[in-house]
């Protein structure tokens, strides 16, 4: 069965997209469509802009959104069986299988961007990526804790992302060196997504959420929250509200996506990072770049 797959945030890099826009008309009319949506010319910062300002996350968002669902409007033999995304990349997969019309989707990640930055804003927080370490491991010495500290992203066995307030998350790579872990370092980023930190986002964006047509899809979406099959439309948008405060099960999606019959990942988007992850959570899974 083919599997597309959708990355996030940290693929970005300055040209994505642009080869797209000036070999494909449909692709061109889509970032011009994105262009007066967002309200400025995100397609000049993509092809254009520094590395400074394309890792603002309501510009980083979007941008790699966009660039993945392009890509995907334009592949000739885009039929797929199943989708899921990391993250933001859960947006893109919902507008790939039919969940989410391109303008809706485009709409809810801008909303989203800024409701995340904003609760970045409310409090010092950031992530870290512990290698090395089981995950059982790794959500005992979260626990243990004083502050807020979780398990974020369970990226591939031995690599899990950490967020939560800065200083529990500092005390916690501390802890987790203690414990054995081969490295546990601050990753660059502006706040704690997929921790409590990002209640007032989740508030935020489930309005807008709530308020959005999701339609039935035409593949299942194996969601972040759940890491199972969901095909229904309404338990699609309640898994996608829970997503911000919940962490990221992409190792155990792909292990289901591969129980239930997967043999051909293919990354949709900038970068190849979950080609690599899934290459590192099951060694015989085959993966391509679209």
């Amino acid at each position: 069965m083919k599997a597309y797959v959708f990355p996030g945030q940290g693929a970005q890099f300055t040209g994505m997209g642009k080869e797209l826009y000036e070999n494909s008309p449909l692709a061109k009319e889509l970032f011009e469509k994105a262009n007066e949506i967002l309200g400025f010319r995100i397609t000049d910062i993509m092809f254009e802009g520094t590395a400074e300002e394309l890792k603002e996350t309501k510009v980083t968002q979007p941008a790699v959104f966009l660039h993945s669902v392009i890509l995907a409007k334009t592949l000739e033999d885009f039929k797929p069986e199943m989708v899921a995304g990391h993250s933001l990349g859960e947006f893109s997969a919902l507008v790939a299988n039919g969940t989410l019309s391109f303008e809706d989707g485009l709409k809810l990640v801008s909303q989203r961007a800024i409701a995340m930055q904003k609760a970045c804003e409310i409090k010092p927080s950031t992530m870290a990526a512990v290698l090395g370490l089981a995950d059982n491991i790794v959500e005992e010495v979260c626990a243990s804790i004083d502050g807020i500290v979780v398990a974020a992203n369970y990226n591939c066995p031995g690599q899990l992302v950490i967020s939560g307030e800065t200083t529990a998350v500092e005390k916690a790579c501390e802890a987790m060196k203690a414990a054995g872990a081969k490295r546990a370092l601050l990753l660059p980023v502006g706040g704690a997504f997929h921790s409590p930190m990002m209640e007032p986002a989740r508030e935020e964006l489930a309005a807008a959420i709530e308020a959005t047509t999701f339609s039935t899809p035409i593949c299942p979406v194996y969601q972040n929250v759940t890491a199972t099959a969901v095909s229904d439309a309404n338990e699609i948008k309640k898994n996608l509200i829970i997503q911000l405060t919940a962490p990221v099960r992409w190792t155990q999606s792909v292990q289901q996506m591969i129980a239930d019959g997967a043999t051909l990942f293919t990354e949709v988007g900038p970068g190849k990072v979950l080609a690599g992850l899934i290459g590192k959570i099951d060694k015989e899974a085959v993966t391509a770049n679209a």
